[in-house]
């Protein structure tokens, strides 16, 4: 743990009895909201998932959001396969679902004017607020070690922040993350919508501003583009979908003001990314030392094939690394059907998590 001192602030705690998702068997699934100092006018916003009555000898997992979308409308929708929570605490995890400065109920400093501006919440900025969480974490269960899993650039956050604090992490899960493999992506990076028209080595930051606008319709076009079937419902629970779209806007109290309603979310990891898919590496994972699990959907628009095997090559002190692609899977596998490629996600996420820890160094 870091020397200084996180205190996590509860506030009002949210006790919900729920059946577990995804099974027959039944828990009393307990989901409690609470806060964290990630530094001086920065609070976090963290839930906790677990079982009242589970035995927990297995290493808790911290989730960590993507560019846009905030931590529970991602990871614990209220409706059958949408709560990948849930399902790790099937698995016998507590589970801790964090937003980034900027996202959900966390700290949204430069949110409340003009969208134009600098990117707000930049990697290294993240990583300062996952040490937080991983401090309150440890506080809160007694263990030294946590597993992290991140999905696109939440795994580029979890992997920044791994490689700077490897003591910290016991496993790791990276899915559909850019790693900077190399310079070239279809819509991120120079040349595409993403550059500024006047300079495509640059990022476009007068288009993109401090902070985006981001209604409900605007969540399912990609999603949609990457289902190799006409029938999307095949797919993609409908039922998931909107609970997806609702819980988004929710995240955002502001939303309901704007016509139509439409969450905010910063551009820092947009920009971030633009330099990933240029090619630029913004972390090694070499000094990594957790279980590694590389997860890539064949149908993925985020990430590149060379994003695995480049970071795959890169892990030379990881205890174990396991790459794989679930083929024609979404960007949002986590949340399509089992037989699309969440049943497989899932079963391989679970493995990596089974995997004994590595004995902590001494520091």
């Amino acid at each position: 743990m870091r020397s200084q001192s996180i205190i996590p602030r509860l506030t009002g705690p949210v006790l919900v009895g729920a059946t577990l998702l995804g099974g027959a068997a039944q828990a009393a699934i307990t989901r409690q909201d609470f806060t964290v100092i990630s530094e001086p006018g920065v609070e976090l916003s963290v839930r906790e998932v677990s079982d009242t009555e589970g035995q927990y000898g297995k290493p808790p997992v911290v989730l960590l959001h993507g560019a846009r979308v905030s931590g529970v409308a991602t990871f614990d929708l209220p409706v059958e396969g949408g709560s990948l929570a849930a399902d790790l605490v099937h698995a016998g995890h507590r589970v801790f679902i964090m937003d980034a400065r900027g996202y959900g109920g966390s700290s949204r400093d430069g949110q409340d004017g003009r969208q134009d501006g600098q990117p707000l919440v930049r990697s290294n900025e993240v990583v300062r607020d996952i040490g937080a969480v991983v401090d309150a974490v440890q506080a809160r269960t007694g263990v030294s070690q946590v597993a992290l899993l991140g999905w696109a650039t939440g795994g580029h956050w979890a992997g920044m922040y791994a490689s700077e604090n490897p003591w910290e992490v016991s496993h790791l899960v990276v899915y559909n993350s850019l790693y900077g493999a190399h310079a070239g992506h279809r819509t991120l990076g120079p040349g595409s919508d993403t550059a500024d028209p006047s300079n495509p080595d640059l990022f476009n930051i007068q288009r993109f501003g401090a902070y985006r606008l981001n209604t409900a319709a605007s969540l399912l076009p990609s999603w949609d583009r990457s289902i190799p079937v006409e029938d999307k419902a095949a797919w993609r629970d409908p039922r998931v979908a909107k609970a997806y779209q609702g819980a988004a806007l929710a995240s955002d109290p502001t939303s309901g003001s704007r016509n139509p309603p439409s969450f905010r979310a910063p551009s820092g990891a947009i920009a971030d990314s633009f330099e990933l898919a240029s090619g630029h590496k913004l972390w090694d994972a070499g000094p990594i030392t957790a279980h590694v699990l590389v997860i890539r959907s064949g149908n993925d628009f985020w990430s590149r094939p060379e994003d695995v095997t480049s970071l795959a090559q890169d892990l030379r002190r990881a205890a174990s690394v396991r790459k794989l692609t679930i083929p024609e899977a979404t960007h949002y596998v986590h949340l399509d059907r089992p037989e699309r490629g969440r049943r497989s996600f899932l079963a391989e996420v679970i493995r990596t998590l089974a995997q004994p820890a590595k004995v902590r160094a001494a520091r």
